[in-house]
Parts: structure tokens; C-alpha cells; sequence
């Protein structure tokens, strides 16, 4: 799937938005790819806006790290 440079940047900034959020002790290896892939899916089911995919990610994330150890 081909995205615009702008929708490149919003899912980017969406990604540091979530990351800042996450505490430093939880920030274990391979969360930023997971949720930038979360970030990525949701973007591809439409979710275009930046609080759209923030929103969905942040949800996600202790599950995500619940995953990741």
C-alpha cells in the first residue's frame, strides 16, 4: 500500500505521541516496531487522522508488552 508523505509524517509523529507515553522501565525491546505496525494496520483500515491511530496504539500497549515478555 502506497501513503502520502503526509500521512507518512502523521503515523510518525502518532508513533513518538504513543512511545512518550510509555514509562521508561516498560519500554522493553521491540515495542516501538509493534506499535508502529499496530500504527501502520490502523492507517491501512482508514484510520488517517493523527488521534485516530494514537488512540487505538495507546490502548494496545500494555497489551503489546504483555506479548513482548
Amino acid at each position: 500500500m502506497k501513503y502520502s508523505s503526509e500521512l507518512i509524517q502523521t503515523m510518525r509523529d502518532a508513533l513518538e505521541a504513543v512511545m512518550a507515553r510509555v514509562p521508561a522501565d516498560q519500554a522493553v525491546f521491540g515495542l516501538k516496531a509493534a506499535v508502529a505496525e499496530y500504527i501502520l494496520q490502523a492507517a491501512a483500515h482508514g484510520q488517517t487522522s493523527f488521534d485516530g491511530p494514537v488512540t487505538s496504539a495507546s490502548d494496545q500497549v500494555q497489551t503489546i508488552i504483555s506479548m513482548l515478555t
